[in-house]
């Protein structure tokens, strides 16, 4: 690429995955520089531990024009990480940071004419309405976000688009449909098509990288809205029951931390996914009731999981993604799930003050429409 140490910056780099490609992109010989906001919800501590002391650090909001004009100088890659995630109330502010912080981000790049190489940015499989599937009839269908009625019903299961009938799950591959059925979701949307559209205008490759269920060390005990692992963990320390939507047998393709920075790290390296979406996942599909017992298990804490018959309107009920666009360019993940929240277990035992986050977030959610109760008959 070029003859000096390539230099990155790493938006959202004090984050779960940010944080571990900048680990990764130093031990690889690069020079990293991190921009991030600390944002309470997340670091409520404020600037964490792990922040490499040789990394050059930037506290930072991502919508500030002057703050990222000064973060892009000078840079050949970025790893656009920075986002606000997770089942969140807000709407404005999705579309402020997420959006908006891209757009202005590629913006101020064309227009200072900086000499950018790469950008690759975070996506996610929010951006799918629904996992493929398998109709015994029409084969590969592309179901729709099911209807709020039908859930309201206590019907979880999901219907072939053509002829209604029941369907089995299929890995996703990236020509699905894409449109997000959540805020999230339609923001990530935003970021990976601003980008794609954005590198082929200008002429600058570009990645997005659609990330399954990433999890491991350093995802934030504080946070009540992403992670369901992270959540699990901290309601069974307290001795508190897993709570599953739906009836827990919904299924996601989990990622390891490290994986999806080294993902990262082949899309920044290979010209092979240029100008492409690609999904990074493991390719299996786990129910959420599996990892409950899994981690309630190695924990050693035997509470049964709580099922209240609530749903959560716009979430799919089964994503596998299909990765055989990332693995043909040399991608493979190396960290199991069972492995992989061995590993989580062991960093979450070393933090201290693991209060339950998710009881209070759950009322809020509640009170906000974005979690629904399934109707009973008498109702």
């Amino acid at each position: 690429m070029t003859s000096h140490p390539t230099r990155a910056l790493v938006t959202g780099g004090a984050g779960l995955i940010g944080s571990h490609v900048a680990d990764l992109l130093q031990r690889e010989g690069w020079i990293v520089r991190v921009l991030d906001n600390l944002e309470p919800q997340t670091h409520r501590r404020g600037k964490p531990a792990w922040i490499a002391k040789d990394v050059e650090f930037i506290q930072g909001d991502v919508r500030d024009r002057q703050t990222m004009t000064s973060a892009l100088q000078g840079i050949d890659v970025v790893f656009h990480q920075a986002a606000y995630g997770g089942y969140m109330p807000e709407i404005a502010k999705y579309v402020h940071v997420n959006s908006f912080g891209t757009a202005q981000m590629l913006e101020v790049i064309r227009e200072r004419r900086l000499s950018i190489q790469k950008i690759v940015v975070a996506s996610s499989q929010a951006v799918y309405s629904e996992g493929a599937a398998t109709c015994p009839e029409h084969g590969l269908v592309f179901p729709e976000v099911r209807p709020v009625e039908q859930l309201q019903a206590g019907d979880w299961s999901v219907h072939c688009p053509i002829c209604q009938a029941v369907t089995k799950s299929a890995p996703t591959p990236e020509r699905a449909p894409v449109g997000g059925e959540t805020v999230y979701g339609l923001t990530k949307v935003d970021q990976e098509k601003l980008t794609l559209l954005w590198g082929k205008q200008i002429g600058i490759p570009t990645v997005a990288l659609r990330y399954s269920c990433t999890y491991g060390p350093r995802q934030s005990i504080f946070n009540p809205y992403t992670g369901v692992i992270a959540i699990f963990c901290t309601r069974l320390l307290n001795n508190l029951p897993p709570v599953l939507y739906e009836d827990g047998e919904q299924t996601r393709d989990f990622s390891f931390v490290e994986d999806i920075a080294r993902a990262n790290l082949l899309a920044a390296e290979t010209d092979q996914l240029d100008g492409l979406p690609v999904n990074v996942g493991s390719g299996r599909g786990v129910s959420i009731r599996d990892v409950a017992e899994h981690i309630s298990e190695a924990l050693g804490i035997h509470i049964a999981p709580e099922v209240k018959g609530e749903f959560r309107p716009g979430e799919m009920r089964h994503l596998t993604s299909g990765t055989d666009r990332i693995r043909a360019a040399g991608y493979k993940p190396q960290v199991e799930l069972e492995a992989g929240i061995g590993r989580y277990l062991d960093w979450i035992r070393q933090q201290s003050d693991i209060r339950d986050y998710f009881s209070e977030a759950a009322n809020v959610l509640r009170s906000k429409g974005i979690v629904h109760r399934v109707k009973v008959a008498d109702e």
